[in-house]
């Protein structure tokens, strides 16, 4: 398996990710971009709140902002996602292996024909 650090970029996606109300403004720019006001508005906190949610994913690049005037537009990046992406893989694989395997200790045929005889010889 490769050895992958994380660096400290990914570092900041996953402080960024870690918090449910940032992932929420990340999956409602999903469909495409937003003033910041309609963002605030679609959350039970504060406006000063979310715009620091969206400094924070700002600094971490998940998102970009556009100002046009006082209007502050903002769009999802999910770029930096890649790379994350990328980190998750050698887990992925990690897991699929694993379970492959225990799929095939289950399934053996020793395994299954033991445990029939046990079912048949206990005299309950």
């Amino acid at each position: 398996m490769r050895n992958r650090p994380v660096t400290h970029s990914q570092d900041a996606v996953f402080r960024a990710l870690a918090d449910p109300t940032r992932r929420a403004v990340l999956d409602l720019l999903r469909q495409g971009h937003q003033p910041a006001g309609q963002i605030a508005s679609a959350f039970p906190v504060s406006r000063p709140a979310i715009s620091k949610h969206l400094r924070l994913l700002r600094r971490a690049r998940l998102v970009r902002e556009r100002r046009v005037g006082r209007h502050r537009y903002y769009q999802l990046d999910a770029e930096p996602l890649r790379s994350i992406d990328h980190w998750l893989n050698d887990y992925r694989l990690f897991w699929s292996g694993k379970l492959a395997s225990l799929k095939s200790f289950v399934e053996a045929p020793e395994r299954t024909s033991s445990v029939s005889r046990h079912k048949h010889s206990d005299p309950q």
